[in-house]
């Protein structure tokens, strides 16, 4: 990208929309709107003509014409709404496209400091505000120029004088109340936008993390937090308000005195017999149509506002380099035997305090490692280092003596977060997150591996079966097991688990030391990495690491050795903090 273009002409550029159907739809809404203005024209002189009595046949030609207009107006509107949502949608669509491959192949850097909320927002709502700058913004501008043009050369025609003023009213409206209103809004678009953020993340902290806010007897706080959140977003919005009505209010007051300035030029032309009396009717009469053309302007110059701002934070997420990496990961049990290496580690989030420090470690193929902490520690913020999602405060961290930063995410490094997703899809397609190419069989016997076999068998569909996400038909510990078949059907051979058995009920031990062994588990061949809470299932790791409350290596050894000293109890309890608390 040019970094010193526009980002909303950056990111209109990535909807990749054809220009040539957009001016398609701006003719087509010209049209529509077009055919309203000629249609209050002709009917004004149709109800002024008739008034006088004519012949019948001089009105039909005026009769059919009403007819026509009023059918091409409703016709014309559904096609330009037809074609330019079309494009709204289609652009939307390849946005978000590209901005999931730029996440997928750029830095995490920009990525990792955002949270969850916030980052949902750009990519949602954000997008839509994108597309709607074409819909509601650039459109919207085209059809007036072209039907304000139109209805004053009408206008002239008939009565020069009427044209003049119409022509001026046209500009106050279509020119002071675009700019009232965007003042209006980019006084408060900034504030209105972080707080909308704020509102967003907080609420999912919310439904995401209820179960441990509540433990820990921090839901009060949230809540307070989300509704000084709403307030603050309420005194954003309500700081615009006075502008925008006014705004609101030169629209009207304009489209009276384009009526009454016809009317007050109209009227001594017609004494003087200069102006015939039915067109006096269609000069008087035609500015009502005339403005509906301009009344569109402030909401578009308030929609390129609100979209420019988009841009900038979609931008944020675009911009940046992509990762390049010629290293092909080899497949489990194939002779690849990468090496991941932390030195003197010290992990923190950015900007945030550090949570442990001095740390080494080695895990490679074949090899077991279980670090055990309490809660808030830091094992997660430990296992995003590891994988490059984090860059580390100080120490290394290295895929065979490559530096394994955000920018070089290593592939042979797979991380199944505690929060990893599960899509509202099938079972199925849930594991081919995992690889693509993953059969039925494939699906099916990782599932029995990790336990969840007799679960599978009781859905519905099987495999088929529709999964919401984060809940409908799974539990929280089936949900768990899903994420671990996940984890064995990729490609990686370093999988680095976080609290892998975490509400599974039955069987926690047993399927934590099935993970940890590499001689002959379901991760057989490959190198396993877990943090936990608990001492219970260790028995078959290589190397066990205990962490003391602060994130400092209270002891690590053997499980003979470490075990046989310490009872397999949990290392948290209902007054420890939720395990994300580290995260800001």
């Amino acid at each position: 990208m040019t970094p010193h273009r526009d980002p909303l002409v950056q990111a209109v550029h990535l909807l990749d929309i054809s220009w040539r159907r957009v001016a398609l739809a701006t003719v087509t809404g010209a049209g529509a709107l077009g055919s309203a203005v000629a249609l209050a024209a002709v009917s004004a002189w149709l109800i002024a003509r008739a008034s006088q009595m004519p012949p019948v046949m001089t009105l039909s030609m005026a009769a059919v014409a009403v007819r026509m207009f009023g059918i091409t107006r409703g016709l014309l509107r559904y096609l330009e709404r037809l074609l330019s949502h079309d494009l709204a949608l289609r652009g939307m669509a390849t946005l978000r496209t590209r901005i999931y491959t730029r996440l997928a192949d750029g830095s995490a850097d920009t990525l990792m400091r955002l949270r969850r909320g916030d980052l949902l927002a750009r990519v949602g709502a954000d997008v839509d505000m994108i597309g709607d700058v074409v819909v509601r913004g650039l459109m919207p501008l085209g059809v007036a120029l072209v039907v304000s043009t139109g209805s004053v050369a009408l206008l002239a025609a008939f009565f020069p004088a009427a044209g003049l003023a119409l022509a001026a009213c046209l500009l106050v409206a279509g020119a002071v109340a675009p700019l009232l209103a965007v003042h209006a809004v980019r006084t408060v678009q900034r504030d209105t936008a972080r707080a909308r953020a704020e509102v967003s993340a907080v609420s999912l902290t919310l439904l995401h993390g209820g179960p441990e806010l509540t433990v820990s007897g921090r839901t009060d706080d949230v809540l307070a937090e989300l509704d000084a959140a709403e307030r603050a977003l309420a005194r954003a919005e309500d700081r615009g308000a006075a502008p925008a009505a006014v705004a609101a209010a030169v629209l009207p007051l304009a489209t009276g005195l384009a009526v009454l300035s016809a009317l007050v030029l109209g009227t001594p032309a017609t004494t003087a017999g200069t102006l015939d009396p039915v067109l006096l009717a269609v000069v008087v009469l035609t500015p009502l149509a005339a403005f509906e053309a301009v009344s569109l302007l402030p909401a578009a110059g308030v929609q390129v506002l609100r979209s420019r701002e988009a841009a900038r934070r979609i931008m944020e997420l675009v911009d940046g380099p992509t990762t390049t990496t010629d290293e092909t990961v080899p497949a489990p049990g194939t002779g690849g035997r990468p090496v991941l290496r932390a030195r003197d580690l010290r992990c923190a989030w950015p900007g945030g305090r550090s949570l442990l420090d001095g740390l080494d470690l080695d895990l490679e193929p074949g090899r077991s490692l279980a670090i055990v902490g309490p809660s808030g520690v830091g094992k997660t913020t430990l296992l995003l280092t590891l994988a490059g999602l984090l860059p580390p405060a100080s120490g290394t961290v290295e895929v065979d003596g490559r530096p394994a930063t955000a920018r070089s995410r290593p592939p042979a490094v797979s991380l199944t977060a505690e929060d990893a997703h599960v899509f509202d899809t099938t079972v199925l397609e849930n594991l081919r997150v995992a690889r693509g190419d993953v059969t039925p069989a494939q699906a099916r016997a990782a599932m029995a591996a990790v336990g969840a076999g007799p679960w599978l068998e009781a859905l519905p569909l099987g495999l088929d079966t529709v999964l919401g996400s984060d809940a409908g038909r799974i539990s929280g510990g089936e949900r768990r097991r899903l994420l671990l078949a996940r984890a064995l059907l990729g490609p990686s051979p370093l999988l680095l688990l976080d609290e892998p058995t975490e509400h599974v009920d039955e069987g926690a031990a047993d399927l934590l030391a099935s993970l940890l062994r590499t001689d002959d588990g379901p991760a057989v061949g490959r190198g396993v990495l877990v943090v936990t809470h608990r001492l219970d299932g260790l028995e078959h790791a290589d190397e066990i690491i205990v962490l003391e409350p602060d994130g400092s290596v209270r002891e690590r050894g053997s499980p003979r050795a470490i075990l046989g000293r310490s009872a397999p109890t949990a290392t948290s309890g209902p007054g420890a903090p939720p395990e994300g608390e580290d995260r800001p």
